[in-house]
């Protein structure tokens, strides 16, 4: 089964880029210096920031859903990016090199299925998720920090 795997459009975080330290401290953020690589995985590109770039750690509502299962978790953004990735049959290496959690929801955001996968395996469980056909979509979790990764829907 085709899936689409997307990243985080860059829309809403635009008017963050740039701040101050201090004004990004005053909304509860902080802006890093990236010095390892991989280490600071990029949520709108899906790819993990190279070095000397900077990165914003925020706090995100990645399932808005208006269930038990609404959700936030910190998250990293690179200043400055623009292209949200958007790809069929495709995972990021951000993805790759990670352990996962993958979360199946309903349209109005139950969830129906869980599971943890390495990165390099999530294609059969993303198949035998959609196979359900309740199953709208699927959030990705980097399964040790907790971090929304990034959102899974049938292609």
């Amino acid at each position: 089964m085709a899936f689409r795997i997307t990243g985080l459009s860059p829309e809403p975080f635009q008017s963050l880029f740039g701040l101050p330290d201090q004004e990004l401290a005053s909304l509860g953020m902080k802006r890093y210096i990236v010095d390892s690589n991989p280490g600071f995985p990029d949520r709108i590109e899906m790819k993990d920031a190279e070095l000397g770039q900077s990165v914003l750690l925020l706090n995100h509502v990645c399932q808005p859903a208006k269930t038990p299962y609404r959700a936030s978790h910190a998250i990293f953004i690179r200043e400055w990016a623009t292209q949200a990735y958007d790809a069929v049959d495709q995972v990021p290496e951000s993805m790759r090199i990670r352990l996962l959690s993958l979360r199946a929801f309903t349209d109005d955001g139950m969830m129906l299925d869980a599971d943890v996968a390495d990165g390099i395996a999530i294609e059969p469980v993303v198949t035998r998720m959609f196979a359900n056909p309740e199953v709208s979509y699927i959030h990705v979790h980097n399964a040790k920090q907790g971090c929304y990764s990034g959102r899974i829907d049938r292609a």
